[in-house]
């Protein structure tokens, strides 16, 4: 890589971690693009050129801490031993992280209130996708009742979405999280045969 493009890359990431950095500790709104750039030695005009404006920099942090509770997730999930247990598991995980305060506050409070509707981000495509595939192996096994895949993967990831979301947005997360556990096994529990 020429040294122009790894500069360009170097300061999208210091970008990015510097906005992770001041959205974790105050939110969105009030962090500013001037406090952004300085603390990483670029201008204003570096933020613009690589991410558009303030919101396309909320984008890519999102983004980047969606990958990572993705990673997470996946992670439980293949620790659950089958499939059943296992999509349990990734939503399970994914609920579960409503309570880190920088998935909190940025994923799950910031972004959407800037970004709007989680379901229409890019990531949700990866995920609907392998929560479809393994309801289709669930079925076939005999696991699970005959389903139109694709509606039962939305309803599935929509269940853990808007459980985070209330974690995240409840008074008291800690208290609020195993009633939202407990209801998404229970609703998940419905698909089995």
């Amino acid at each position: 890589m020429n040294k122009r493009l790894k500069s360009m890359a170097e300061n999208r990431e210091k970008l990015i971690s510097a906005a992770r950095s001041a959205f974790a500790k105050t939110g969105y709104s009030a962090s500013s693009m001037d406090d952004i750039t300085a603390s990483v030695g670029l201008t204003r005009g570096a933020l613009y050129h690589n991410f558009g404006d303030k919101r396309g920099l909320l984008a890519a942090v999102v983004a980047q801490i969606d990958g990572e509770m993705a990673v997470y997730a996946h992670k439980a999930r293949s620790e659950a031993g089958d499939d059943w247990h296992g999509l349990l598991a990734e939503g399970a995980a994914y609920i579960k992280l409503a309570l880190d305060p920088e998935v909190q506050r940025i994923v799950l409070l910031d972004g959407p209130a800037v970004l709007g509707d989680p379901t229409q981000w890019p990531s949700q495509s990866s995920c609907l996708e392998s929560t479809k595939l393994t309801l289709e192996r669930l079925i076939a096994d005999g696991v699970l009742k005959e389903i139109d895949t694709v509606v039962g993967a939305r309803l599935i990831n929509g269940a853990a979405l808007n459980a985070a979301l209330w974690v995240a947005a409840s008074e008291t997360p800690q208290e609020v999280l195993p009633k939202a556990l407990e209801a998404f096994f229970a609703l998940a529990t419905g698909l089995l045969k």
